[in-house]
């Protein structure tokens, strides 16, 4: 494990990892779901929000998953939209993030002195790698919730069946698009979708800047 790992990406994905999960349970609740305040998941302590297996993998292989905040839906009022909501504000909170990190990395980045900069640099990549890679519409990502909004009332709950159902094949199906198909046809869909959003969502940032 290098000390660059140590020094600024693992602290940059316990911290991107915590707002984003935090951002879940707070949002579930101001739109009536108490599941995830009555466990203690409102909160920017990152222990309640890391995974145990999901840590070791970012240790072994750089890349893994926070704890999934619980949700009801049958407290919300409108539980697609809401839902949608709540998945968004993931996400969102990296965005804003990284929207605020931007101002010193683009106005003063001389001036912080070389640990800060790089520090600031990784931490504004990986909350926008997180925010981008959260979009994707295939669950269990929030972008798989997100899109449910615009699946019409009728087919509603087919569409949350077929995810439920199928979720398990979806994963390996993601999973084959980018550790094997990628290396046998030198093209991953997913990889580029990812490259695309974070592109997007930096030139978005900039401009706004």
């Amino acid at each position: 494990m290098s000390a660059n790992f140590i020094l600024y990406v693992l602290p940059s994905i316990i911290i991107a990892l915590t707002i984003h999960e935090a951002a879940h349970a707070l949002t579930s609740n101001l739109l009536g779901d108490p599941t995830a305040k009555q466990e203690g998941r409102i909160s920017l302590n990152p222990i309640r929000h890391l995974d145990l297996y999901g840590s070791l993998l970012f240790l072994i292989a750089g890349f893994g998953w926070g704890k999934p905040v619980p949700v009801n839906p049958h407290y919300f009022t409108n539980p697609k939209r809401d839902q949608a909501l709540t998945a968004l504000a993931g996400p969102a909170s990296n965005f804003l993030l990284a929207a605020i990190l931007a101002i010193p990395l683009k106005f003063v980045a001389i001036e912080l002195g070389t640990v800060p900069l790089l520090f600031l640099q990784t931490l504004f990549e990986i909350n926008i790698l997180l925010c981008a890679f959260n979009l994707i519409p295939i669950p269990p990502l929030d972008g798989s919730k997100i899109l449910a909004i615009f699946i019409p009332k009728s087919k509603y709950y087919q569409y949350e069946e077929f995810l439920q159902a199928n979720l398990s094949y979806i994963i390996i199906l993601v999973f084959a698009d980018l550790y094997l198909f990628s290396s046998w046809f030198g093209f991953s869909v997913v990889r580029t979708i990812l490259d695309f959003m974070v592109t997007l969502l930096k030139t978005i940032i900039f401009l706004g800047t």
